[in-house]
């Protein structure tokens, strides 16, 4: 698909609806660079070491990779998951929680630095804390 320049004045409203219009794949996408793109406004004010945190905090889990994953879980669900696709499944659901738990990581050493809880600070960025029981 071939792109071009064009400027345009929208509100937020009108940018929205615009976004609106996405498939879900693009969806995504463009929501993880809006992400990115906040990280770095927010980076730019911040010591270095934090900057940094923030940007591997916010980096999240690739969504071809977030997407194959729920199409196996989906498959799982409607008990249509072959042995190949289950072994993947355990495989991608390993790596996945690895990024959470390096997440986690990220996140402590950054509200050390900062001298407050963990959950303090997550409450600080917007990233929702759940407790399992």
């Amino acid at each position: 698909m071939s792109t071009v320049k064009l400027e345009v004045h929208l509100s937020s409203e009108e940018l929205l609806k615009a976004v609106e219009q996405l498939s879900q794949p693009d969806l995504e996408q463009f929501v993880s660079q809006v992400i990115a793109l906040q990280a770095q406004r927010k980076a730019s004010n911040l010591p270095q070491v934090e900057a940094e945190l923030l940007l591997k905090i916010n980096q999240g889990i690739p969504s071809n990779t977030q997407n194959f994953y729920d199409e196996l879980i989906a498959k799982r669900d409607a008990e249509t998951l072959t042995k190949e696709e289950h072994i993947e499944l355990l495989n991608l659901s390993g790596e996945i929680e690895q990024l959470q738990a390096k997440r986690i990581e990220y996140l402590s050493e950054l509200a050390r630095l900062r001298g407050i809880s963990l959950t303090a600070l997550m409450e600080n960025l917007g990233i929702q804390t759940q407790m399992y029981v």
